[in-house]
Order: C-alpha cells, then sequence, then structure tokens
C-alpha cells in the first residue's frame, strides 16, 4: 500500500501526523514532512494510514495499492 500526500491541498492541520505517529512526521512549518510526497507504508501500520487519511480535512492524502505495470503504455504506476 502507498500513502500519497498532495503538497497542494495539505494545510498544515496535523490531524495525520498525530494520528499516525509511526508512519508520519512534521517539519519546522507544521506541515507533514512527508508532503508531496508518496511513501510504501509497512503492513503494520496500515491502520495509521488510513486513520490519517481519514484525518485530513483537506482531503490531501490518498491510499492505493501498488500496482504492477502489465507492458507500459496505459498501466497505472
Amino acid at each position: 500500500m502507498f500513502l500519497s500526500i498532495d503538497a497542494d491541498r495539505c494545510m498544515g492541520h496535523g490531524r495525520c501526523y498525530s494520528v499516525a505517529e509511526g508512519l508520519l512526521s512534521d517539519d519546522d512549518e507544521g506541515f507533514v514532512a512527508q508532503r508531496g510526497q508518496t511513501i510504501e507504508v509497512p503492513d503494520g501500520l496500515l491502520p495509521d494510514a488510513r486513520e490519517a487519511a481519514s484525518a485530513c480535512p483537506e482531503r490531501a492524502i490518498s491510499l492505493r495499492e501498488a500496482s504492477r505495470p502489465l507492458g507500459g503504455a496505459g498501466a497505472d504506476a
């Protein structure tokens, strides 16, 4: 599972890293440090990732399963 944080949508509420301390952290400005990134979520932290996504009032966090491209063109990454 992968977690992505949309840097344009993130407003720095801090709810995500408050509920998923083992997965996310804050930066010096109070934003989630992983803003603008996609990170792989360890199996043991999937509940935290789901809770972080649910806690975001801006819906800046999305979760997706790892996909395996089947030949390049048109495959989702």
